[in-house]
């Protein structure tokens, strides 16, 4: 079983239209792996879902456990991707905390597979379930440190700080992004915007 993660494998597309295909494969296992599960799922399938012939899948990918670990790492990139867009114009990084939060939650609720794909990782896939997680928390850290350089944040572990604030955000975005998608997001961010600006103290 392939343990690498790199997204500049020898099979990396070389043009825009060979980007294009893998783009709708990767679409294609989000639907089959989120519908059916890893186990379940099939080259086949995903193919079938992507339009494309059996033969193109291994362009691209070697086996059902690449693409997999190649889907993890893509909605990693896309929901970064996602955030960071919804985040420009914060004023500072307690804005920057609440518009992010809006911004997962909206991603969880448009990308509903997610939550599966991700957690079935831990089992299929560890190393990539673990690389997931390692960077987000990465990211987070260094901006954490910087916005406390600005002085716009306290002084702290800003490591611990940014675990604490990715578990938040993903459980505020299974609990309302996928069970109960009804309520607003924004005051559900303004909610949790309030514990992390004032804490829990009186």
């Amino acid at each position: 079983m392939s343990t690498s993660l790199s997204s500049t494998s020898p099979k990396s597309p070389k043009t825009a239209r060979g980007q294009r295909t893998r783009n709708r494969l990767l679409d294609a296992a989000e639907e089959s792996f989120g519908e059916n599960g890893f186990h379940s799922s099939s080259i086949g399938d995903i193919t079938r879902r992507a339009s494309v012939a059996l033969g193109t899948f291994y362009v691209y990918f070697d086996s059902k456990d690449e693409i997999f670990r190649a889907l993890v790492a893509h909605m990693g990139e896309m929901t970064r991707s996602w955030i960071a867009e919804r985040v420009k114009g914060a004023t500072d990084r307690l804005d920057a905390e609440h518009k992010g939060l809006v911004a997962y939650i909206e991603f969880a609720r448009a990308h509903p597979n997610l939550y599966r794909i991700i957690e079935e990782a831990q089992f299929v896939a560890p190393d990539a379930y673990k690389a997931h997680y390692d960077s987000f928390a990465d990211r987070y850290r260094r901006n954490l440190e910087e916005a406390a350089e600005r002085g716009e944040i306290s002084d702290g572990n800003q490591e611990t700080r940014a675990w604490a604030l990715i578990g938040m955000s993903v459980f505020l975005g299974l609990r309302f992004g996928i069970w109960e998608p009804a309520r607003s997001a924004d005051e559900i961010a303004r909610e949790a915007s309030d514990l992390i600006s004032r804490g829990l103290a009186p």
